[in-house]
């Protein structure tokens, strides 16, 4: 090595700007820092698989969208229209029908509504009648049963009067059959 210019290193050894050479464990300060670029290098291939799923990723999503050909797109508006026909057709049709036959429905409710009202009034009649009727023999029989009761006193003397003259008739019978039984006795 001769002397005054910059040489390059041998074995990967820098000279410092003192002129003095310094040394690591592992070598010179440069072997090391080439040392932690090939490491970086070789995680990189082996373990940070980041740029590889990127790719993979790019290709699917474009391979994907492809193979889809704007497929959602043609759903969006399908559904738009169909969104539309229903909007600008299919409701107005249905209220009309709705509205149509609603009042049908509501003339067939009024009509039922009156004939129940008709048929509670006729009830109604009907019970009072029947009321009416009751209240009516309720009082007839409370007469019946006032007057019956006026006259038992009456008919209470009359059985009395006939028990006693049946009993007078007994008396006189049963008098006649002991005579009669009398003149028998005497044989």
């Amino acid at each position: 090595m001769s002397g005054g210019g910059t040489e390059a290193p041998v074995g990967g050894e820098v000279a410092p700007v003192g002129g003095v050479k310094k040394r690591d464990s592992l070598g010179t300060a440069g072997s090391a820092h080439l040392i932690i670029k090939d490491l970086g290098e070789i995680h990189s291939r082996l373990l940070d698989h980041r740029p590889v799923i990127q790719g993979e990723t790019r290709y699917f999503v474009k391979e994907f969208e492809e193979k889809r050909g704007l497929r959602e797109m043609r759903v969006l508006e399908n559904l738009k229209n169909m969104i539309h026909e229903t909007n600008e057709h299919t409701l107005p049709k249905c209220r009309e029908t709705m509205q149509d036959n609603l009042k049908e429905v509501l003339q067939r409710l009024q009509t039922a509504n009156d004939s129940v009202c008709r048929l509670q009034q006729r009830e109604q009649e009907r019970k009072k009648v029947y009321n009416d009727h009751l209240l009516a023999s309720e009082k007839q029989r409370q007469l019946q049963w006032e007057d019956f009761m006026k006259e038992q006193p009456r008919r209470q003397a009359e059985v009395d009067e006939e028990h006693r003259r049946a009993m007078e008739r007994l008396k006189e019978q049963y008098a006649e059959m002991e005579k009669d039984l009398a003149k028998f006795s005497t044989f």
